[in-house]
């Protein structure tokens, strides 16, 4: 059977973009064709400036709104990150195989420790390190597959490339895995800034639709959101970022293509209204879901429990032979 592996960082409220990109497969094809694993992994939001009581308020609201998305514990395995060791005890491992060099060249590292500089923040060692952490969440449970968007390929490159060399050096030890995205909407753009992902993080908020926005707030932002030059209605990202970002909305809410879209409208408000209108279709029934499981955090709290037993069940003897495997001496 073919095992998934996927997870969500509690940086920020989770957005339309994480739900069209990835929750929504996870959700609907994901955990019904395979052993799939769902992780809300908080260690990777240690790598900046963070608040602790914030952390721990996110990471709840995210696995609450994982399962108001439709993921079902029956189903598949939803974890929080940090209650599992195997994660960390994987990591160091990895750390002792990868390369300070190809580390450096991680996009995410580069863009972001010029942020963390340019604000007069200092740079964590772990956003450095942190996409090994991210391979050891995949390889800790031999995946096969891990469902990302476009921007999360690269950190997917360098699970294989370790997996491979770790393989090569210490014999057989990890499943290579391979990345895998939705046809439609893997990388939805900010309505306000289209040449940017819709990020749960951005410092303006007026771009991004939240999954707990109300019906208006989606509405406003959806029709506010920035569109291009001249009147005709074509699906062109290159000519018409804005524009191709609401047909792509519209399609994934859906269920259309967003070139035949174009031919359907003979006006951006028209396109906007209808967006609009089917994006807050979509995430109401998400939003009422996480309205009845927020009045019962000793569900959640459970769901997290059994799914941290199992994950710990199915990673610690991969995790194990790993440490053997590299010459360590077992505990007695």
């Amino acid at each position: 059977m073919t095992r998934i592996f996927s997870g969500v960082k509690p940086t920020g409220h989770l957005t339309l973009g994480n739900y069209l990109g990835a929750v929504r497969r996870w959700a609907e094809v994901d955990q019904h064709r395979g052993e799939a694993l769902f992780s809300v992994v908080d260690l990777h939001a240690l790598t900046v400036e963070h608040d602790p009581a914030r952390v721990r308020r996110l990471s709840r609201q995210a696995a609450t709104l994982l399962l108001a998305s439709g993921l079902d514990p029956e189903l598949c395995v939803l974890f929080v990150q940090s209650h599992v060791d195997e994660h960390a005890r994987l990591s160091y491992l990895l750390e002792c195989t990868a390369t300070d060099g190809e580390l450096r060249r991680m996009i995410q590292y580069k863009e972001k420790s010029v942020r963390a500089r340019e604000s007069g923040q200092s740079v964590r060692l772990s956003l450095l390190t942190y996409p090994v952490l991210m391979a050891a969440d995949i390889l800790a449970y031999g995946a096969d597959e891990v469902p990302v968007g476009e921007d999360q390929t690269q950190h997917v490159e360098l699970t294989r490339d370790l997996a491979v060399r770790f393989n090569q050096r210490y014999g057989h030890t990890f499943t290579v895995p391979r990345a895998t995205r939705p046809a439609v909407a893997a990388r939805v753009m900010d309505l306000q800034d289209p040449g940017s992902k819709m990020g749960k993080s951005h410092e303006n908020g007026a771009g991004i639709v939240y999954l707990l926005d109300d019906a208006d707030t989606v509405r406003r932002k959806v029709v506010r959101a920035v569109t291009d030059s001249g009147r005709e209605v074509v699906y062109d990202r290159d000519v018409k970022p804005g524009l191709a970002n609401l047909l792509d909305l519209m399609a994934a809410a859906t269920g259309g293509n967003p070139e035949e879209l174009a031919g359907v409208y003979e006006s951006y408000g028209a396109l906007k209204k209808d967006t609009a209108d089917a994006v807050v279709e979509l995430l109401r029934p998400v939003r009422e879901r996480h309205a009845e499981l927020a009045a019962d955090p000793g569900y959640v709290d459970a769901v997290l429990r059994k799914g941290a037993e199992r994950a710990r069940g199915m990673a610690r003897p991969l995790v194990d032979r790993a440490y053997r495997a590299i010459g360590l001496l077992p505990a007695a």
